[in-house]
């Protein structure tokens, strides 16, 4: 090492200490100024609660509230209430022709066939048949009601309605199936079928899925925002 570095050494020394200096003057605060710790833990809770992934009530709510049940029903919701009005809703403008449509079709075989009812009768067994089909599709419209709130998703008080509306549906597209293989009508007999199993899918889901466990945390935080 020569005087050359030597000299560029001790030029560069007071450089340091002018930018030390700076970032100090930077940095300085007022020593006499203490802040009161009232006011210290209202800026720092806030902080520390809105990073911490364990306070973030909206994400664990929309996490927590929507079982496999839940939005499977809501699935079943948005086919049957269509498809099922629909096809209630061409048996009340014609009975006779709308009791022959596709959906339908198999109990007007299996009456005319086996149990040779009149004219009025056979008016009257469509009405019956359209009038199950909109007690289902008003159970499952109760269900979507129900399930817009998030308390009634916690709790389960929206499976009542879904229970019955699977339970009225399952039976009468049993009977559809059973129907439909005695007449031999296959189109009717797979409808029939894929929604029996649609169905019973999510009554084995509902059956094997536990309770919605409550949240206890969730107490909690609400009464501390009230306090606050």
């Amino acid at each position: 090492m020569g005087p050359g570095s030597a000299a560029h050494r001790q030029e560069a020394l007071p450089r340091v200490r002018d930018t030390r200096e700076r970032v100090v003057q930077e940095i300085k605060v007022n020593k006499w100024f203490k802040l009161p710790l009232a006011t210290l833990g209202s800026y720092v809770a806030p902080r520390s609660a809105a990073f911490s992934p364990a306070a973030d009530p909206a994400g664990s709510d929309m996490s927590g509230n929507w079982r496999i049940s839940t939005f499977n029903g809501a699935l079943l919701a948005a086919y049957f209430i269509p498809a099922w009005t629909i096809a209630a809703f061409k048996i009340v403008i014609s009975p006779i022709h709308g009791l022959y449509e596709r959906p339908n079709i198999s109990l007007a075989l299996f009456v005319s066939d086996h149990l040779q009812l009149s004219g009025m009768a056979t008016v009257r067994v469509a009405l019956l048949l359209a009038l199950g089909r909109m007690t289902v599709v008003a159970f499952l419209a109760v269900f979507l009601v129900f399930i817009t709130r998030a308390s009634t998703r916690r709790s389960g008080g929206c499976d009542e309605a879904l229970g019955m509306a699977l339970a009225i549906g399952s039976v009468m597209s049993f009977a559809g199936v059973l129907m439909a293989s005695q007449a031999g009508e296959m189109a009717a007999l797979r409808l029939h079928a894929a929604e029996l199993l649609m169905m019973l899918g999510t009554v084995i889901v509902m059956l094997i899925e536990r309770p919605a466990q409550p949240q206890p945390g969730a107490a909690s935080a609400g009464l501390t925002l009230q306090q606050t």
